[in-house]
């Protein structure tokens, strides 16, 4: 497999990252004992969603223009 660019790896990173914020708000959902850790939660998937596509867009333009893999 090919190695990406540092650019190319820190998107990469970033869609794993808010892979994690998604696992981290849907366990802290089930974990939670209060209204306000739910907001909580809710901001931490709002975040990680907005993430994901702005990660995901950057990703697709990179792989559009030849500046990925």
């Amino acid at each position: 497999m090919e190695k990406l660019k540092p650019c190319n790896e820190k998107i990469q990173k970033a869609l794993g990252l808010a892979r994690e914020l998604m696992i981290l708000a849907d366990e802290g959902d089930e974990a939670r004992d209060d209204d306000s850790c739910g907001v909580l939660y809710g901001v931490i998937r709002d975040s990680a969603y907005r993430i994901k596509e702005q990660a995901e867009k950057e990703k697709k333009k990179h792989q559009d223009s030849g500046k990925w893999g």
